[in-house]
């Protein structure tokens, strides 16, 4: 019996292919060139798997701190602004998906509020067979940062980080790979002079206060957050490793994908 090819996931962060200071405003000339790094991966190593997810940046995130979107909907204008956040991840989605086309990849978008049900926050529902197939037939699935409907909250938002955490219980992959504008996790944010090489949970608790959330809106919780549920993650599927990461130079996407890592690696027991 041959082994299955390895999976990775793999995060385009938002601040990395957005301006997270000027609301709704895309990089697609990075957003072009990360593009191209993943082709030439794929092209290198066909056989590999990859589902990617991306942020929201300064479209979704924006909307969703004037609503406080993430911590419920309830009243009519809380839904309307459930709309304009769904309305503003899908528009930065699709200018994500066009650079992944132009590039050869033949992506196909999963979108969480169509198919994910969550419960005060957390997804507890998503029928992963269309994934599973997409993967299965060499495509390149891509998942963002959405709206979802939550059963406690009446809506919510679910960062990629929440959507990986589901995702990896089910498809569990080898690596999770988080690129963004940051070298690795820093110890002192803002003065950014030491990167944290590793984070377990062992020292996990001990670090957790020397790291500093978004410098720009952020409203799922910011680097803290992002770290905390990726280490319970890597604890809880056997084998993972996730890394997080720089991809702002050229070739430094490309180099992580085919395992030449820098930056901050985090793993479970």
């Amino acid at each position: 019996m041959t082994n299955s090819p390895p999976l990775t996931f793999l995060k385009l962060g938002g601040s990395l292919i957005t301006d997270k200071h000027t609301p709704s405003t895309a990089l697609p000339g990075r957003i072009r060139q990360l593009s191209g790094e993943i082709a030439e991966f794929k092209a290198q190593s066909p056989a590999a798997k990859l589902l990617l997810g991306h942020g929201s940046g300064s479209f979704g995130h924006v909307p969703g701190k004037k609503f406080g979107t993430r911590e419920g909907v309830h009243t009519p204008d809380q839904w309307r602004g459930f709309a304009e956040v769904w309305r503003q991840a899908k528009t930065l989605n699709q200018i994500v998906a066009d650079g992944l086309h132009q590039a050869g990849l033949p992506a196909v978008v999963f979108p969480a509020v169509s198919s994910a049900a969550a419960a005060d926050g957390q997804i507890t529902h998503w029928d992963l067979s269309p994934i599973q197939q997409a993967l299965e037939h060499g495509l390149l699935p891509v998942v963002y940062g959405d709206v979802a409907f939550d059963s406690v909250r009446g809506g919510t938002i679910v960062s990629t980080e929440n959507i990986f955490n589901y995702l990896a219980r089910e498809l569990k992959p080898n690596r999770i790979l988080i690129a963004g504008i940051e070298k690795g996790v820093w110890a002192d944010f803002p003065a950014c002079t030491k990167i944290i090489d590793q984070i377990t949970p062992e020292n996990l608790e001990a670090v957790l206060p020397d790291i500093r959330g978004s410098a720009a809106t952020d409203v799922t919780g910011g680097m803290s957050s992002k770290v905390r549920e990726m280490c319970q993650l890597a604890s809880q599927v056997s084998g993972l490793e996730v890394h997080i990461f720089s991809a702002l130079q050229p070739g430094s996407l490309l180099a992580a994908l085919t395992g030449k890592l820098s930056g901050t690696k985090l793993t479970g027991f």
